[in-house]
């Protein structure tokens, strides 16, 4: 599995890379890889930020800054997983057909898909600052991680 090609792809027919992956043998170790490249994806899009931030405050070193933000992603893995259940429960009293597995898949799938538009978050955010630009971009990768998760997860939803 090559994930470049599937991010991008992604972005063009959400629901055929997600049921691709649905149809593989099914394994958590799978689905939490997909968290697990978001995650780390993530945690790279913040050091423009953090190098900014300690320039501007060299009293808080870069180093203590990173290590906060990796531990404050490492906390929202619960998060992620309860999303996913709440949204099962949701679409199932929707009428939807799907799994806990697939919702999994689906919300991990489309954090991953979404991780190259973080980067250029990041970057935004680094290189201008807190200001209406980092904000707008910020809006934008909001709503297209929204919009790929929903494609995906009706995806799953109707795929059984």
């Amino acid at each position: 599995m090559s994930l470049v090609p599937d991010i991008v792809e992604s972005w063009r027919h959400p629901q055929r890379v997600v049921r691709r992956h649905l149809s593989r043998p099914r394994s958590e170790a799978f689905a939490f890889t997909f968290l697990f490249v978001f995650l780390l994806i993530a945690f790279v899009a913040q050091w423009p930020q953090a190098a900014r931030a300690s320039y501007l405050q060299p009293e808080v070193p870069l180093t203590q800054r990173l290590l906060a933000a990796g531990l404050g992603l490492m906390a929202t893995i619960p998060l992620w997983y309860g999303l996913a259940a709440l949204s099962r429960l949701v679409a199932r009293a929707l009428g939807g057909q799907g799994d806990w597995y697939g919702a999994r898949v689906a919300l991990f799938w489309a954090l991953a898909a979404v991780s190259p538009a973080m980067l250029l978050q990041g970057l935004t955010s680094g290189l201008l600052g807190d200001g209406l630009q980092a904000r707008l971009v910020g809006g934008l990768v909001a709503l297209a991680f929204v919009a790929l998760w929903l494609a995906m997860l009706i995806e799953e939803e109707r795929a059984k």
